[in-house]
């Protein structure tokens, strides 16, 4: 089977760019220079197996063989147990395209409710990286954070993430409340450089990441809600629209078979990265998570090894062992126990250690926005949720 010799994950990661298209301040630059850190089997976030060479899987009596795949890294796992059931590089550090939207709306999304309007300025446009995907946001022109989301879920559009960036309180603060989201999840392979996913230099993730931003999206019904819609009609200004088609083909079934139960979440492709996906699929109660990364060839191929990755792992339910486990957010395990009565010894808060360190103590969000270096802006406005082939 491709794949099943294991290539070489580079040994380290490029260095941020402190001069960076998207124009961030050097003190943001500095804080993000450092590169992601790869896993080895002694330290792999989720267990040793993820970061050992080769195809993992535990086959028992009736398991049916892994489909033949091309992609330098991929993984399957059951989004409610978290096990991971076949991994191949999980930990290796690649370029994630667009599928790093999956990170941004992780961290963005919870903001603002969807109704909060907003007038878009040039400003708000700004940096977008030439050869962007787009979904046409026009300066001038009034949208809901409604709209914006779907322009982020359903075309990628770059310019939709930078608006909402911009609303956030800009693009540098949003990388770091993204950093900060990654370092909760334990997705230590990813560094975020900009929040589009685009082709930048040291911009990196692995498929374990990948799926963990994705299982962690999912717990969102809104971020379910946008993954899942198939079209939308989208702002042209003067109060016309146009309809935009997610372009998820696995979803809507262009060019390709849809897939049986699909539920998203996200694709991505550059000229640099290729085509990388991570897909849900439900079917009799159980869903599955798979990211693939970079087969080595045609557009489609990433769809065609994600289904077979789907069809192989609810065929193998029951039938094969875990390799791993996609790992607990920090901010979600439990608190430590009671701390001593006032006056017993080490009862002193000025000695008594937090969780996770003195910026985790907060927990959630807040916790996030305290390490992102809390944006004031992202907290006064924070809402209730209702119920060319180059491209970011």
């Amino acid at each position: 089977m491709p794949g099943t010799t294991a290539s070489s994950a580079p040994s380290t990661s490029p260095q941020f760019s402190r001069r960076s298209a998207l124009g961030m301040g050097l003190g943001a630059a500095a804080a993000l220079a450092l590169p992601a850190q790869h896993a080895s089997a002694a330290t792999a976030v989720g267990g040793a197996r993820l970061a050992a060479s080769g195809v993992q899987v535990r086959r028992g009596t009736g398991a049916p063989k892994l489909p033949e795949l091309a992609a330098k890294a991929w993984l399957v796992a059951d989004n409610d147990s978290g096990e991971v059931l076949a991994s191949y590089q999980a930990h290796r550090a690649l370029p994630p395209a667009s599928t790093l939207k999956m990170l941004f709306a992780d961290t963005v999304l919870p903001t603002f409710g969807h109704d909060l309007k907003h007038r878009v300025t040039a400003e708000d446009l700004a940096g977008i990286p030439a050869g962007s995907s787009l979904v046409g946001v026009q300066a001038g022109t009034t949208y809901t954070v409604d709209q914006l989301w779907q322009g982020v879920f359903l075309r990628s559009g770059n310019d939709a993430v930078h608006v909402l960036a911009s609303m956030y309180g800009g693009v540098d603060k949003t990388v770091a409340a993204m950093q900060a989201r990654a370092k909760d999840l334990q997705a230590g392979d990813t560094h975020v450089v900009s929040p589009d996913g685009f082709d930048h230099k040291g911009q990196l993730s692995s498929a374990y990441d990948l799926t963990l931003f994705a299982r962690a999206g999912l717990k969102s019904d809104d971020f379910r809600g946008y993954c899942a819609t198939k079209v939308a009609d989208f702002p042209a200004g003067g109060g016309k629209t146009f309809q935009i088609q997610n372009t998820d083909r696995l979803l809507t079934g262009l060019g390709i078979a849809a897939y049986d139960g699909l539920i998203g979440v996200k694709n991505g492709y550059t000229s640099h990265a290729g085509n990388t996906f991570t897909g849900a699929a439900t079917r009799n109660g159980r869903t599955l998570l798979v990211t693939v990364m970079h087969p080595k060839s045609g557009y489609e191929a990433v769809y065609r090894e994600t289904a077979a990755l789907l069809d192989w792992g609810f065929a193998a339910g029951g039938k094969v062992s875990s390799v791993g486990e996609l790992v607990t957010p920090l901010s979600e395990q439990p608190k430590p126990s009671a701390s001593p009565a006032a006056g017993a010894p080490g009862a002193s808060s000025a000695n008594r250690p937090t969780e996770h360190g003195e910026g985790w103590a907060l927990g959630g969000s807040a916790a996030i926005a305290a390490l992102a270096g809390g944006s004031l802006f992202a907290l006064r406005h924070r809402g209730k949720p209702a119920g060319r082939r180059r491209r970011g």
